[in-house]
């Protein structure tokens, strides 16, 4: 069986086309933010695969909660989804389009972990330098791990730059069994 993101990748990418032709990325990230926080509602999700439910009850339904913030296209998207039984992909969905649309907007995802929390000022420097160094953009997303002990270690994609206190005894002890 398929994994999920690989169910939802099609999807992505057409309203991804869709949004880039029509010049309404920023328009479409808000309309997924949408339709996800609705399809991740309990509420919602008990009536997902009820049999009691038809497809139509539930596109009503799921339209009526997002009115008019909806697109013409967004609305067809959903229904597309939901006839297809694809709505509990919308998360996947939405994840993939936003990282299609930091790509097409040359901004670079980085995850920063940090020992301790980073100050702005700290956060500032390391975003200034991963500008920088890969002259892009650079959206960063700090999070604390204390098991890293000191320093820090920044994941760009499938590079990872490991500058940690844990990092460096890792590399000592595997120096040492050789």
């Amino acid at each position: 069986m398929a994994e999920p993101i690989t169910i939802a990748r099609p999807y992505a990418e057409a309203v991804f086309k869709l949004a880039s032709e029509e010049r309404t990325l920023a328009q479409w990230s808000e309309m997924l933010a949408l339709a996800c926080a609705v399809a991740e509602n309990p509420r919602v999700l008990a009536l997902v695969g009820n049999p009691l439910v038809t497809r139509k009850q539930l596109g009503e339904l799921f339209l009526g909660i997002c009115g008019e913030r909806l697109s013409g296209g967004a609305r067809n998207f959903i229904l597309v989804l939901i006839e297809n039984g694809r709505l509990g992909l919308l998360p996947q969905i939405r994840e993939l389009f936003e990282e299609l649309r930091r790509q097409h907007e040359g901004v670079l995802e980085v995850e920063i972990e940090s020992a301790y929390e980073l100050d702005e000022a700290q956060r500032a420097a390391l975003v200034q330098k991963l500008r920088a160094k890969y002259g892009r953009e650079v959206s960063a997303r700090v999070k604390v791990v204390p098991e890293l002990i000191g320093g820090v270690r920044i994941h760009v994609g499938d590079e990872v730059m490991d500058a940690s206190v844990r990092g460096k005894l890792d590399a000592m002890a595997a120096a040492l069994a050789a």
